[in-house]
């Protein structure tokens, strides 16, 4: 299906967020979208997937101009668009979500077998299993959505999509918070889609994605579209295409690390799916510790544990060398109380509250004395910590108007001083280049004073170019704390897939 959008232009009271972008997408091409966070990637294919209206300029499927009121009525056009928060309901079971939308859509079956008014639930749960299979995703149709890791979701969303029959399909950055294993398998399907004449739209932050799966590249800047290029594509040129300039790369850091903030003895942790036995860990002042491995293979528990999210089965957590507070079985707003902050990776579900104002946002983090609210003193506040974390956004913005790299900008904004601990949940997950580091700027800023970090990341760079130490997780092993500077991406990745453990023997490792 080849899709034609023509001067579409939207703003958002003084904010042009789209400026007459056009576009023109053959069926069976995948079309990268580019461009650093607030560029208007992400407003541009909510235009053209139903969630918001443009302002004027006009969309062609085929050749033939058509409305989109909404994402039923995108779907039923088969337009269907995977968010970089995906959409779905916690309360309800794999299956349940999956076939969500199905009557207004006309019927699941879009990529599996022909359309149908109505499905049965035997045969939805037959259709999830083969589409589950077709992209090696792992997923449980009885499972419960609130089980999910942020990775799952967005697989879970994907397979939705294609069920209802999207000939057009919408990826808002789908590699986010999946397994290299994972991504290549879903490199390999979107391929064979767009050979099958699907059209593919993937907006993506990161340039060696789109170099290798993308046939032809847009780059907005400040919502504009400030040019396009084809196959072979070059890492450099659209770096400068999409901020005007070269960026330098950071130069690796070397930490000092001094007091302990964390010792974990002898840590046990269960969840759902595995088990972890026999952690231990000391974590230095200043010291960053990067987390590594596929989705729920342990570490979102361990983190989870660390402050207080998740309570251990066995084993100490204790804060502060010095006054070696056991925070065993304390909830998680004790660990705050003590100075642990969490960054989650839900940064709307879970760390802002949707329909708040930055303002609002500063007031409850402050927590403001008195009986009434300084109103005038909460909006010179929010002014300081705009200004300061660079967030494009005003005092009155709602946290959901915000891109991605501002709402993480403002969950950075919004921790309290001092810290002696921070958890992070993929910090750059769904991050242009230069908002990557930035975000990481003002984490290593905290490093300087003493804090000290535990992340999660997917991404195998990030992981070895900001890490100190590593711990890596697979099927309830835990390795146990490797030099950064000492692996590879390849070693790493081996480690994570379950390969190379024999030489960590002897070093420490966990086996649940």
């Amino acid at each position: 299906m080849r899709v034609e959008l023509r001067e579409i232009t939207k703003t958002f009271g003084s904010l042009r967020a789209n400026d007459a972008i056009s576009l023109d997408v053959a069926s069976g091409a995948v079309q990268g979208l580019l461009g650093e966070n607030g560029a208007g990637k992400s407003t541009l294919m909510k235009i053209l997937s139903g969630f918001i209206s443009h302002d004027s300029g006009e969309i062609l499927l085929d050749g033939e101009a058509i409305d989109i009121a909404s994402p039923a009525d995108a779907i039923r056009q088969g337009i269907g668009m995977l968010h970089q928060d995906p959409l779905d309901f916690p309360p309800f079971r794999l299956l349940e979500d999956f076939m969500l939308g199905a009557s207004r859509a006309g019927g699941g079956g879009g990529a599996v077998g022909g359309r149908k008014s109505r499905r049965s639930k035997r045969q939805a749960r037959k259709d999830f299993i083969e589409l589950s299979v077709r992209f090696g995703f792992d997923l449980d149709p009885d499972a419960w959505v609130d089980s999910l890791t942020v990775g799952e979701r967005q697989q879970l969303e994907i397979l939705r999509l294609l069920w209802l029959g999207a000939k057009v399909l919408i990826l808002d950055e789908p590699t986010t918070g999946i397994s290299l294993p994972q991504k290549e398998k879903l490199f390999a399907t979107l391929k064979k889609l767009a050979a099958e004449g699907m059209t593919i739209l993937f907006v993506t932050h990161k340039l060696e994605d789109a170099e290798y799966l993308c046939d032809q590249v847009a780059v907005l800047r400040m919502g504009k579209l400030v040019g396009s290029a084809r196959r072979p594509l070059s890492s450099k040129d659209l770096v400068a295409l999409m901020f005007g300039k070269e960026l330098p790369r950071a130069e690796r850091r070397h930490a000092s690390p001094g007091r302990s903030v964390l010792s974990v003895k002898g840590a046990a942790i269960e969840g759902p799916r595995l088990s972890m036995a026999g952690l231990d860990l000391e974590v230095r002042a200043g010291e960053i510790i990067g987390l590594a491995g596929m989705e729920g293979s342990g570490q979102s528990l361990f983190l989870g544990a660390c402050g207080g999210l998740v309570q251990p089965v066995a084993g100490s957590f204790c804060l502060d060398e010095d006054e070696r507070r056991d925070m065993t079985g304390r909830t998680h707003h004790e660990f705050r109380k003590a100075g642990v902050a969490w960054l989650p990776a839900a940064r709307l579900e879970q760390g802002l509250v949707p329909g708040l104002s930055l303002t609002e946002h500063f007031i409850l983090s402050e927590g403001m004395k008195g009986l009434f609210i300084d109103r005038k003193r909460a909006h010179e506040l929010a002014e300081s910590r705009i200004a300061a974390y660079h967030i494009k956004g005003k005092p009155e913005s709602s946290v959901e108007s915000l891109s991605g790299g501002n709402q993480q900008r403002a969950l950075l904004a919004l921790m309290r001083e001092p810290l002696s601990l921070i958890l992070v949940e993929h910090p750059t997950r769904g991050l242009d280049i230069e908002s990557t580091a930035y975000i990481w700027g003002k984490l290593r800023d905290r490093c300087a004073e003493g804090t000290s970090i535990i992340f999660i990341s997917s991404d195998l760079d990030e992981i070895l170019e900001y890490s100190d130490r590593v711990l890596v997780f697979y099927a309830g092993r835990v390795s146990p704390p490797i030099e950064a500077e000492s692996l590879t991406v390849e070693r790493l990745g081996g480690l994570i897939g379950g390969a190379g453990w024999e030489s960590l023997e002897g070093k420490g490792s966990n086996v649940a």
